[in-house]
């Protein structure tokens, strides 16, 4: 394999397979550095994406692949990124099986990695039957007995929009309400019901929640989850190399997507709140066409 290349794109799932489509498609060289991991591959299907709409992750991902390998420009590598380094004329990648590759530009598409509350049973439910995105996967488990698990400001805007979806919610605050008293009573006013009891564990099934179990051993079944932990980046390359974060902790991008490192651009869930399939595809797409077409006028 070669090592040097028109741009190395770190992170191989929507995103980085979208960008690095375009890429191809633009006659540049790339190199897509990926562990294979992507954070949905617990997801049963994805849904909210035209013409993939009830397709599995894997399904997805291995389609596009097949696509993007079409384009003979661009080279794939099973690796992981350890270290980024801004060299003369663009950018070294170093990677853990020891090798380093050269790029003119750089492409993050490595995604975040999310922060679970301690609770047992809710990683294997995660993507599963515990939910970030009632866009994603609120139309398979409407109407259905739904909790919310979080507290505060954030859990009263999550409510208001499950609400949406089914009739049947209770938010359920894990200890200590942090609500307002004014919260309390619109969410009461709207029948949703608040427990305020630590959780102890999910009772589930193949990561299918069947009951949420508390500390005093009470429990209330419940069909789906919805919380909203907090993440962080899944790469610190980006960080490391000087790329600045917003205070939401995505990486901070212009309209161009380009990070405050000039020639190092991100892509997806990186550097987006809006955390679909579908936009990690239009981020990836419009990456590969302004990386392409800046480096077609700089070459000119």
């Amino acid at each position: 394999m070669n090592t040097f290349f028109d741009v190395i794109v770190v992170g191989g799932s929507y995103s980085g397979l979208a960008a690095a489509m375009a890429l191809g498609r633009a006659l540049k060289t790339v190199l897509v550095i990926d562990s294979g991991l992507p954070c949905n591959r617990q997801t049963p299907h994805s849904h909210n994406f035209l013409t993939q709409d009830g397709s599995t992750p894997k399904e997805i991902t291995a389609n596009a692949k097949k696509q993007v390998r079409q384009y003979d420009t661009v080279a794939f590598l099973d690796d992981i990124a350890t270290k980024g380094n801004k060299v003369q004329n663009g950018f070294e990648i170093l990677t853990a099986s020891g090798r380093t590759f050269f790029g003119v530009k750089l492409i993050f598409a490595t995604g975040i990695r999310d922060i679970l509350p301690d609770i047992e049973g809710l990683s294997a439910c995660w993507g599963i039957s515990a939910l970030h995105c009632p866009y994603c996967h609120g139309y398979e488990v409407r109407n259905e007995r739904t909790g919310i698990i979080g507290n505060g400001e954030q859990a009263f805007e999550l409510a208001r929009l499950i609400s949406n979806w089914t009739e049947d919610l209770t938010l359920f605050t894990n200890g200590i309400s942090t609500l307002t008293s004014q919260q309390e009573l619109e969410l009461q006013h709207h029948r949703i019901r608040i427990v305020k009891k630590e959780i102890e564990y999910l009772d589930h099934s193949s990561g299918f929640v069947q009951n949420i179990v508390f500390k005093d051993q009470s429990k209330e079944p419940v069909k789906a989850i919805y919380l909203r932990p907090p993440f962080e980046q899944h790469s610190d390359i980006p960080e490391m190399m000087g790329c600045e974060l917003t205070e939401d902790r995505y990486l901070k991008i212009d309209a161009f997507q380009e990070t405050t490192v000039p020639g190092v651009y991100a892509v997806g869930d990186n550097a987006s709140r809006l955390r679909t399939v579908a936009n990690a595809v239009s981020m990836g797409t419009a990456a590969g066409i302004i990386v392409s077409r800046k480096m077609i006028f700089e070459q000119f």
